[in-house]
């Protein structure tokens, strides 16, 4: 009679789970429709789904009008990889590193750079940059002209920068508050952004 009742309660200990696994993983068995659209996206045979048509008469503004072009575009990971190419500019640009600043940076901004880069080097200087902490990277606008989109992010940061030079070596504690502008072609296949302007901020 014990072991009977053990198997019943078994039974049910194990209708219970497969119910739960269930309910979180859904009818999701073989391979799906999606499962092809996704491998041929990653192949380069297809383009990721098209976002839903705006109505007649109605003009999105901001991130809606980013996400309405653009549907894999989200702001959280937006902003996170915003962070990481911050400290990627800065650090290569003390650092002289051209190779990298042509990568994330628009032929004006990389001229920019590039020429108080060699005047650093003109002089004889060197740089080097660490970061107390991880920049903050807050929105500040988005908005789409034509096929470009272009995010506006406002960084907040703190490093210290040392240079060197015939005349001895410096260290320069800096806080800094920009407007970095990144910029776009939701119709390319390349996903990355690229830096198109640095202006001042308010902290």
């Amino acid at each position: 009679m014990n072991q009977t009742l053990q198997l019943i309660l078994f039974a049910i200990l194990a209708g219970v789970v497969l119910y739960q696994l269930y309910s979180v993983l859904g009818r999701r068995v073989g391979r799906q429709p999606e499962d092809a659209q996704a491998e041929a996206i990653e192949r380069g045979d297809a383009r990721p789904p098209a976002a839903e048509p705006i109505p007649d008469g109605v003009v999105l503004t901001g991130l809606a009008a980013v996400r309405a072009r653009d549907a894999d575009f989200d702001i959280g990971r937006f902003l996170a990889g915003a962070k990481g190419a911050y400290q990627m500019v800065v650090k290569a640009f003390a650092d002289g590193d051209r190779e990298t600043l042509k990568k994330l940076l628009s032929a004006p901004v990389y001229d920019s750079f590039e020429g108080a880069i060699a005047q650093r080097e003109a002089d004889g200087a060197t740089e080097t940059v660490e970061f107390a902490q991880p920049p903050r990277a807050d929105l500040d606008s988005a908005t789409m002209d034509g096929d470009l989109a272009r995010v506006v992010v406002r960084f907040l940061a703190e490093f210290r920068a040392r240079t060197k030079s015939a005349e001895g070596e410096a260290v320069d504690d800096r806080r800094t508050a920009e407007l970095w502008t990144f910029e776009r072609d939701v119709t390319s296949r390349d996903p990355n952004w690229v830096l198109v302007n640095v202006d001042t901020a308010e902290a």
